[in-house]
């Protein structure tokens, strides 16, 4: 349903009517939609739906381009159904990224049906094969009275066409010249903000103290992503995800790493949108990108504990090193909770109690639950003779 427009019921100037039929319901691949019993329009450019006489939605008119058209095929009802209706599957082409306002923004389908109430005419799907055949959308028609004015201008119109290109040339320049001001504006503020860090690194000859360095990633972390990956740069939806993907990977690999490898997906959203500023991503898109990370070969992965917690971590961090360090802060400190845990890995609560988790299901430790809370001690069962 993303490919469709809404539009109006004009028509262009070499675009043709075919033929209709009615008690038309549109389907997004195989789940339906609201649009139902509408009318459905062939001419020789778009398929184009709209309701004949519901005066709900009279003022509704949807436009599909045929050229995104790559092909159909009818499919009949089956032989337990009881009902007249026939359907046609169009499978489609991916959106043209500057393509009008539609009923939907995003499809996870790149099919749609349409289902004919009392069935349709045979020369419904004849036509439909005959205009994806003849391609009428490609052929360019100018008007009569432009080819009239082109053919009577002469030196005269020539004179004016080359004024315009030359008053749009110098439009042109006077706003670059506009932008490259602002971009030097910036520009100032960056190399004020490196001489700043360059001279303190200088008078301390090297020896920077801890605020100093927390400061000093604060300002790192205030440029942000220089270039956000985008969904508008992309034609499909494989090829943003593996890219966002790519990028999460690289501005998360250090802040991940510094808090033992392991950090909530809820996290990584506030983190990256803080990062990319005005560009923001929706929680969707983090998930199915963070999913395809590790078929990618990247150095994160997401991992869902049995608790259903989810989280990006180090691929080289296995439940295996996760139950290992974690007995050791066990044996060192004769007992921990999921708080104290926290307070030692400075990692939020959650994530200490699901790394307490995995390493009783190793045996490498084990859990009292008592009226003061969930406790967790060393396994002295396997540790210890007796």
């Amino acid at each position: 349903m993303n490919r469709f427009e809404y539009t109006d019921s004009s028509y262009a100037q070499n675009e043709t009517f075919i033929i209709k039929e009615t008690n038309v319901r549109l389907y997004d691949g195989d789940q339906k939609t609201p649009f139902e019993n509408g009318e459905i329009h062939l001419t020789t450019h778009r398929l184009i739906w709209t309701y004949p006489n519901d005066l709900r939605f009279n003022d509704v008119v949807l436009s599909l381009p045929l050229q995104l058209v790559m092909y159909f095929q009818e499919e009949s009802p089956g032989a337990f159904s009881f009902g007249k209706s026939k359907k046609l599957i169009l499978y489609l082409h991916d959106p043209k990224p500057d393509r009008n306002e539609g009923p939907q923004v995003v499809s996870l389908y790149n099919f749609i049906k349409f289902s004919f109430k009392e069935g349709y005419t045979k020369d419904m799907p004849r036509y439909l094969s005959q205009c994806l055949e003849q391609r009428k959308w490609e052929e360019i028609v100018k008007p009569l009275q432009q080819r009239t004015i082109e053919l009577r201008t002469g030196i005269a119109g020539i004179e004016r066409k080359l004024q315009e290109k030359h008053k749009k040339a110098d439009e042109s320049i006077s706003i670059a010249f506009q932008d490259l001001s602002k971009l030097m504006v910036m520009a100032k503020d960056m190399v004020r903000l490196s001489n700043n860090i360059s001279n303190k690194i200088k008078d301390k000859q090297g020896d920077i103290t801890e605020d100093e360095t927390i400061r000093f990633k604060s300002y790192l972390l205030s440029l942000g992503i220089d270039d956000p990956v985008t969904r508008d740069s992309f034609k499909s939806d494989n090829t943003y995800f593996r890219s966002l993907a790519k990028q999460i990977s690289d501005v998360m690999f250090d802040p991940i790493t510094e808090v033992g490898g392991m950090m909530a997906l809820t996290d990584v959203f506030c983190r990256v949108n803080r990062a990319r500023g005005l560009e923001l991503l929706s929680p969707e898109d983090l998930l199915n990108a963070c999913k395809t990370m590790e078929y990618l070969g990247l150095p994160l992965k997401m991992h869902k504990f049995d608790s259903g917690v989810i989280v990006l971590k180090l691929t080289t961090l296995d439940d295996a090193n996760v139950s290992s360090s974690t007995k050791e802060l066990i044996d060192e400190n004769g007992s921990l909770t999921a708080e104290e845990l926290a307070r030692i890995l400075n990692v939020s609560v959650i994530l200490a109690r699901e790394r307490l988790f995995v390493t009783e299901n190793f045996g490498k430790c084990c859990r009292d639950d008592n009226i003061e809370g969930l406790r967790f001690y060393p396994n002295w069962f396997l540790t210890k003779d007796y």
